[in-house]
């Protein structure tokens, strides 16, 4: 189990055994080059720790402790992390600022602790059966233990269809489980209890106003940045070019960072391509600049197969080719990096926030008008190789404009419609509703507030985070997310929607609080995204990959779909009578990964039976 994640630490691994556990741990060297091997253990042998990640207030924290008496043999957080426990027990959690994901064993009191950070910016993975725990930093951890299965859970796989992830805390194996961020398992016995510690809540103040709110989040922004770019081993930041990674890089030059590096990644496909901006940022601030292009002879078939172990779980976010290739290029020259995840989540920056919007009032034209709408644009626009171009997007918009308000924003942001979905897998629809339940009322927060918590919920912990996680540390470098420190993210939740978006003016108060100090072309820039042309590729390059791997012997291998259907699906691709490269991303990475893993597909009599076992957490 701990070989399986000798990628995530390739310099040092380590064992403890104890009559009731066995603790591993594999170690990447940030902090303490010298000392902090794990496990780690108190002086008298009663507590011990494995530690994925970094507490970055840790100096305060020791500072703190060493007065109330404790001595320290290292210089690295993760004793901190130990010894914080015994001084505050699970309290300990409520102090850490970080991300991190870890295991502490009381050999007297035969207790186990495992914790996860408020954001779940770390992973960590558990399965209950028969009274024992496993877990893991990756599903993969999990898999080489001789107790796991390998079966697939239905109602997981289409959430995973739909919203191109599998929301916390199912995975698509049935039974093991992904410990929910902000949350700590306690294990004594052979029983276990889950606590949450941390639960974000929009509590928007209408009384914050601008100027108070840009001159907090200025504070809170450089106290972020500052804290993460502690480092003992070379450390630079990932450009886009837009807004978030740009305020990194402004904030990373201001607090004397020498030499900044800056990392980016370059298309030939315009509709990808940002080079214009991260180069002008990258000029700017005279940072030491890094770039890798791209393009359709770019070995990606090759790297997309290297994903089925890499991922854990497929993911149907294409946005994970180009993550691939910019951690490589990054691991060549840093091992840790800072990136601007969090932003769009917090500040109220995605495309999908001014569709809901608009949608609204479009709901008010009566519904044969609006299906008449999509039958005159699937007719009339031709299908386009762009990213995202003018076509998808108002075929896209009209057909989410059917659905109601959840619904729809689920599928601006998700793969397979209700439709699709019916029609390759002949049902749909058990999955999405828990969903629905755990939004939080528009009448309390406004709709824009409800929409923004769904994402930092969902999309943002189990898409973009997970992607982000998995695609780097497979090249055993460290990201950190300065814009998803706990303060800011609380700080976001206080401001009033008129803050964050208003029309088509979005991301107002980070805009404000930048202005004056990234160019006001970054600041007013259309929004991008890192992402492939995948309705091009599945055209090209990524056709024949497709159709190696999702052959007709491979659809009755894993009876999931009906083959008629997903044949037609990938010619209507290919033909361009419709554009479903997302689609196809998410089917080719499922089929890769359940070869990869050798998953096994329960019989349509017991589908139902093996959703309600994971459902359980059996």
């Amino acid at each position: 189990m701990t070989e399986s994640l000798h990628h995530r630490g390739p310099d040092q691994q380590g064992v403890f055994y104890d009559s009731q556990i066995a603790l591993g741990a594999v170690r990447l060297q940030v902090m303490d080059l010298d000392g902090g091997e794990q496990p780690i253990h108190t002086d008298d042998g009663a507590f011990t720790i494995v530690y994925n990640g970094e507490i970055y207030n840790f100096a305060e924290l020791r500072r703190e402790l060493e007065a109330l008496g404790h001595q320290f043999r290292s210089s690295c957080d993760t004793e901190v992390a130990l010894r914080a426990f015994v001084e505050w027990d699970t309290d300990c959690f409520q102090r850490f600022r970080g991300m991190f994901a870890l295991a502490i064993w009381s050999s007297r009191q035969q207790r186990l602790i495992l914790g996860r950070d408020r954001l779940g910016i770390k992973p960590l993975y558990i399965r209950q059966t028969g009274g024992k725990l496993i877990f893991g930093s990756e599903l993969k951890a999990l898999l080489a233990h001789p107790a796991a299965t390998r079966q697939l859970d239905p109602i997981a796989l289409e959430q995973f269809l739909t919203l191109n992830y599998v929301p916390s805390p199912r995975t698509l194996i049935a039974g093991i489980e992904k410990l929910p961020a902000g949350s700590f398992l306690e294990w004594r016995g052979g029983e276990s209890t889950i606590t949450r510690y941390w639960k974000l809540e929009m509590r928007p103040d209408s009384r914050i106003t601008e100027a108070a709110a840009t001159e907090e989040l200025d504070s809170l922004l450089r106290s972020a940045v500052k804290e993460q770019l502690v480092s003992d081993v070379p450390l630079g930041v990932w450009a886009s070019g837009g807004v978030d990674s740009s305020t990194l890089v402004h904030y990373a030059a201001e607090l004397g960072a020498r030499p900044l590096k800056t990392f980016s990644i370059a298309f030939e496909s315009k509709s990808c391509d940002e080079s214009r901006w991260f180069r002008e940022i990258a000029r700017l601030y005279g940072t030491e600049h890094y770039e890798f292009e791209l393009n359709r002879s770019s070995d990606v078939s090759s790297a997309i197969e290297d994903f089925a172990f890499y991922a854990d779980e497929p993911g149907a976010d294409a946005g994970a080719l180009p993550v691939w290739f910019l951690s490589k290029m990054t691991r060549e020259h840093v091992t840790v990096a800072l990136s601007g995840e969090g932003g769009d989540e917090l500040f109220g920056g995605y495309m999908t926030y001014r569709a809901d919007a608009l949608a609204r009032h479009l709901r008010r034209v009566p519904r044969a008008f609006r299906r008449l709408g999509l039958s005159l644009a699937n007719q009339l626009l031709p299908v386009s190789d762009a990213k995202i171009g003018f076509e998808y997007k108002v075929k896209r918009f009209l057909e989410g404009s059917l659905l109601n308000d959840d619904q729809a924003h689920f599928f601006w942001n998700g793969s397979f419609s209700a439709a699709q979905r019916r029609e390759i897998l002949g049902r749909g629809g058990k999955g999405l509703a828990g969903l629905y339940a755990n939004l939080a009322p528009a009448s309390e927060i406004g709709w824009l507030n409800r929409f923004m918590l769904a994402d930092q919920h969902y999309y943002l912990q189990d898409n973009l985070l997970a992607k982000v996680d998995r695609m780097s540390m497979a090249h055993s470098l460290e990201v950190r997310p300065p814009l998803l420190d706990h303060r800011i993210v609380e700080f976001a939740a206080r401001l009033p929607e008129k803050l964050k978006m208003d029309g088509a003016n979005q991301k107002i108060i980070l805009k404000k609080t930048m202005q004056g100090k990234l160019p006001d072309a970054i600041l007013n820039r259309k929004k991008s995204g890192l992402d492939i042309p995948a309705h091009e590729w599945f055209r090209g390059p990524l056709l024949p990959l497709l159709r190696d791997t999702i052959t007709p012997e491979a659809l009755r291998k894993w009876p999931l779909f009906a083959p008629e259907a997903v044949e037609n699906l990938i010619r209507d691709h290919e033909s361009r009578r419709r554009n479903v490269g997302y689609q196809l991303w998410g089917l080719l990475t499922l089929f890769l990964w359940m070869k990869k893993w050798n998953i096994e597909v329960p019989e349509p009599s017991r589908q139902e039976e093996v959703s309600a076992y994971a459902s359980a957490g059996l």
